[in-house]
């Protein structure tokens, strides 16, 4: 709902965006913000912790469409942008109308509105008034009842309103390898300077997007929070990969094990160890697949791949050189790029 802050604090300046913003810039704009002015980066810092409730109350209202074209509207009549000429025979109504409209009365009537140091009026209403939030209320959130005050939960055309939902919040996080594909508990900061509990799911993936109901604002009184949308960034780690469901690892093996085969250790994500067997002949790059050791999904769960990577020894011990020797002597003749120039022609 409207309030007096909406007259005296610039959203659009606070975010440094452009008034015809779209959503995708207003969006990127508190991100950067959010970031630099966050917290936990500026420990013990007041004026930065201000900054940073001040941007996460323009994000909060700028992103919703509803409530940007409400603040839009209050600035404008804030700033002069509305445009109102005086009354009388045949002519439009004035600024007076435009309020008693919303108060009742004619055109002796006056608008009360409290600004903090003392109440201003416009006008003859004799007596009493309405603060500004119950004007804003009867302009953008509910109508005048017969020729008095605004009529309490109810919006244009005698509907009901109901209590608000929540404004859904949008956050980010950064996850180890092994709590995106286990799951884990985070505890996020909002703007206003909550402490949020949630709970992240087995699997999740690198940028995936996670709504958490309910973990957003608190809603007006009856009225459910809103949701936490959640972006999710997973850190690399130095042994494992991930394709979708499937656990990735690159699987070192000599010479000899690919050439003669033999039985390995993999490591697997949880600390422990399986054994494949590499079949003799097994050229590089080979994947070999470890059934039930990857991520675990809602109906299954995905395999460990292990890629071969066949190394080749940096240095030679003279007996170990006399066998390679042996060796190419033996493949004297067999050229494994004999088809490569004619396929590259092709």
């Amino acid at each position: 709902m409207a309030s007096q802050d909406w007259f005296e604090k610039d959203f659009y300046a606070i975010l440094g965006v452009p008034k015809d913003a779209d959503a995708a810039a207003i969006k990127k704009a508190y991100r950067k913000l959010a970031r630099t002015h966050h917290p936990d980066k500026n420990p013990g810092d007041a004026a930065a912790e201000q900054k940073f409730k001040d941007i996460g109350e323009a994000h909060a209202v700028l992103s919703d469409a509803k409530q940007r074209e409400e603040y839009d509207a209050v600035r404008q009549m804030a700033h002069g942008g509305a445009r109102f000429t005086a009354g009388g025979a045949g002519g439009n109504g004035g600024f007076e109308d435009i309020f008693s409209a919303f108060g009742g009365g004619g055109g002796g009537s006056r608008v009360r509105f409290d600004t903090g140091g003392g109440r201003q009026s416009y006008g003859g209403y004799p007596g009493g008034g309405d603060d500004i939030n119950d004007l804003l209320s009867q302009m953008f959130g509910g109508a005048a009842g017969g020729g008095g005050r605004p009529q309490p939960g109810y919006a244009g055309y005698g509907a009901p309103r109901g209590p608000r939902k929540g404004a859904d919040v949008q956050a980010s996080t950064t996850l180890p390898f092994r709590d995106a594909v286990e799951g884990s508990t985070v505890t996020l900061r909002t703007a206003e300077g909550r402490t949020i509990t949630a709970r992240i799911p087995a699997g999740v993936k690198d940028g995936q997007k996670i709504r958490l109901r309910g973990k957003g604002q608190p809603g007006e009184p009856g009225a459910a929070a809103g949701d936490l949308l959640l972006t999710v960034t997973v850190e690399k780690h130095p042994v494992f990969g991930r394709d979708g469901d499937n656990l990735t690892i690159d699987l070192p093996v000599t010479f000899a094990e690919a050439a003669l085969g033999a039985t390995v250790a993999v490591p697997t994500l949880d600390g422990s160890s399986v054994k494949v067997r590499i079949a003799p002949g097994t050229p590089s790059g080979r994947v070999l697949r470890v059934r039930g050791r990857g991520v675990a999904g809602k109906s299954a769960t995905g395999d460990l791949l292990a890629k071969v990577q066949v190394i080749v020894p940096d240095e030679l011990s003279d007996r170990a050189r006399e066998a390679v020797e042996v060796l190419r002597t033996e493949a004297e003749g067999l050229d494994p790029r004999a088809t490569l120039v004619e396929q590259a022609k092709a």
